[in-house]
């Protein structure tokens, strides 16, 4: 990775043009839901060639969807010089970078995410990707954006059930490197209070990892905490029907991580006598996030198993110590779900 920093920190929308304003062709491509935030970025930026919206869902997150992005980018005469930029959340940046790191067999991308927890997870790193048969991000690349810009503008308008999920993510950051930061996030989530600085912290946490492991031969493996239970959550929840959000399954995820980290004896114990999980879940509640799995834990052994960190039978679960540290176990899925119900 080149050592420019690429999250960028806008006091508006409108500044965005003082980075990309000698882009000789911008493709704008964004969620629908944030029309109003694509208009300024084309007001602002005279060099927007072409716009394309998208609906941005986990049932549209196909490559379907990066193939429409790619043909609207080649009627549109998308050139090899063209930056594709993503406005909208995780899943807009997920298949928008897809889309850019194959176009052409590449043309450079940037993002400008909308949602909580882009700013601090999915639009920072250059994973990219779309789901496959129900299964989480199963096709991607990893390609660094230019830039991820974070503006603290875009979230005025974020539903509160979206900006608990980006707390879910942030939360996670902190829990994996920052414990002080952890802490403060817990006491800023739960009271209500303003996150902007601790957005920009998560997010170099983020960039500082990846720019040591872009991918994911071992440190930045850390990231995933959470998520082996989250994507086995989600898939369960597509089978069902149900309406379980991505940073809701991290949520509970970062939970039975911890739970498992306990029976582990892998866990030491905070200064309150509390085990780890008694502890997260306190914080987490207090956030008002979820931290009960709503399904049994033996049916989410197949979807672990299938997990993009797997390796043969095993699959690597990260588990916290203490926040601000964690450990990464290879651990058969079955054995896991078994230890927990008990």
């Amino acid at each position: 990775m080149e050592a420019k920093r690429r999250t960028v920190s806008l006091s508006s929308l409108r500044e965005a043009a003082s980075y990309l304003g000698n882009e000789e062709e911008i493709y704008l491509v964004y969620d629908e839901n944030v029309a109003w935030a694509a208009s300024e970025v084309i007001a602002a930026i005279p060099s927007v060639k072409g716009t394309i919206a998208i609906e941005a869902s986990e049932e549209y997150k196909t490559i379907d969807t990066v193939l429409g992005i790619c043909r609207s980018l080649l009627e549109a005469g998308a050139s090899r010089r063209a930056l594709v930029l993503a406005v909208g959340g995780g899943i807009t940046s997920d298949m928008a970078g897809f889309a850019a790191s194959i176009y052409k067999r590449g043309v450079r991308y940037a993002n400008l995410p909308t949602t909580l927890l882009a700013q601090v997870d999915a639009a920072v790193g250059g994973k990219t990707g779309v789901n496959l048969d129900g299964y989480k991000n199963m096709l991607g690349t990893i390609v660094l954006p230019e830039y991820t810009f974070i503006c603290p503008e875009v979230l005025k308008t974020l539903p509160d059930r979206e900006f608990r999920c980006g707390a879910a993510e942030l939360l996670k950051t902190f829990l994996i490197a920052d414990a002080d930061a952890y802490s403060e996030a817990v006491g800023a989530l739960s009271a209500g209070k303003p996150v902007g600085e601790l957005i920009l912290r998560a997010a170099s946490i983020k960039e500082a990892i990846v720019s040591r492991d872009l991918y994911e031969s071992g440190e930045r493996r850390k990231l995933n905490l959470g998520h082996t239970f989250a994507h086995a959550i989600e898939h369960e929840a597509r089978l069902r029907g149900d309406d379980i959000a991505h940073g809701e399954a991290v949520s509970i995820g970062i939970i039975l991580a911890a739970r498992l980290s306990d029976s582990l004896g892998l866990s030491k114990t905070p200064e309150s006598g509390k085990s780890l999980a008694a502890r997260l879940e306190a914080d987490f509640k207090a956030c008002a996030l979820p931290v009960e799995c709503p399904y049994p834990l033996d049916v989410l052994a197949e979807a672990m198993g299938k997990d993009k960190k797997s390796t043969g039978s095993k699959v690597a679960f990260v588990l916290p110590v203490v926040p601000g540290e964690v450990i990464i176990r290879e651990l058969l899925p079955v054995a896991v779900t078994q230890l927990l119900d008990h």
